[in-house]
């Protein structure tokens, strides 16, 4: 697992993906962002390096509950392995550490999202065995969006789980 002295690297893994990825432009990150939401009082997410002579790549993840499993899953936010490392096992140790995690950890389920056009991905992970969730969409807020739902909230209205 990842210590709070590799946040250097772990942020440079973050802006090679979204160069790879075309969103480099997006990437707002900082290193003391990081360090704050992966080693901080409530660490929100957890990241894997891989080494072969250096970092080569990495994968972040958290956990997510599914009401109908009526248990705890991993959703995998990012998987990342460098070109010159590419076809030595690197992305299949790094999604097998975090199945073992999973079922280690008595999770239900273990979930990714991968971008449409990136055909490479989606045959490695098929020859993993992953099925595609064709029929669920995935929605996002972000920014002034999010802030004006965020605004709408009427505190009598819900209450939190403790």
């Amino acid at each position: 697992m990842a210590r709070p002295d590799d946040v250097p690297t772990i942020l440079g893994f973050v802006r090679e993906l979204a160069e790879f990825e075309r969103l480099l432009d997006r990437v707002c990150a900082t290193e003391d962002d990081l360090r704050a939401s992966l080693f901080g009082a409530r660490p929100y997410a957890e990241v894997v390096l891989a080494e072969s002579d250096g970092p080569v790549g990495f994968a972040l993840f958290f956990h997510n509950y599914s009401t109908f499993l009526g248990r705890p899953g991993i959703y995998l936010e990012d998987i990342y392995v460098r070109p010159e490392a590419r076809g030595r096992g690197v992305g299949r140790a790094l999604m097998a550490y975090v199945a073992r995690l999973a079922v280690e950890r008595g999770c239900g389920r273990f979930e990714w999202a991968v971008l449409d056009w990136n055909s490479r991905a989606i045959a490695f992970y098929r020859s993993l065995g992953a099925e595609a969730m064709d029929e669920w969409t995935v929605y996002r807020l972000t920014g002034k969006p999010l802030e004006r739902l965020a605004d709408a909230y009427v505190p009598s209205t819900a209450r939190r789980g403790t």
